[in-house]
């Protein structure tokens, strides 16, 4: 007997498996297909390139403007601050007068960064003249 009903239930699923393509079959839904994805291309980004550096002129700053870091260590001895970003550098020296910093930029055609930027500032944050104040931090020639 349980022959009997292997047999009927194989039959079974026999007959529902072979479904006519006539509008009769039931229970199949359509096929879709769905498009590939869509692939954009970014254009890749060049190489990055950067404006040159304002370069300041403050009468006074001819000694520093235009120096590179060995040249400013000459000048001013150890900086006491050394701090490398991207391709920019900023060298502080430190005195009783005043807190200098030297901004360093590479200048087109030239690999070697130089000075482009002098800031001058007291101990408490408040501005002091550039110019004496690297008169005053300056080492004995």
């Amino acid at each position: 007997m349980r022959f009997k009903y292997c047999a009927v239930a194989l039959a079974a699923l026999l007959l529902a498996s072979c479904g006519g393509s006539g509008s009769g079959s039931v229970g199949r839904a359509p096929v879709r297909s769905t498009p590939p994805p869509v692939r954009t291309t970014l254009p890749r980004p060049g190489p990055i390139v950067r404006p040159s550096a304002q370069i300041q002129t403050i009468p006074g700053l001819e000694s520093v403007i235009g120096a590179d870091a060995l040249q400013l260590g000459r000048q001013f001895g150890t900086p006491r601050l050394d701090v490398i970003e991207d391709d920019a550098r900023k060298l502080q020296w430190t005195g009783t007068a005043c807190i200098l910093d030297v901004y360093l930029y590479p200048q087109p055609g030239s690999a070697q960064a130089t000075a482009t930027y002098v800031d001058a500032r007291r101990g408490d944050g408040r501005d002091v003249d550039r110019a004496a104040c690297v008169a005053a931090l300056r080492t004995a020639p």
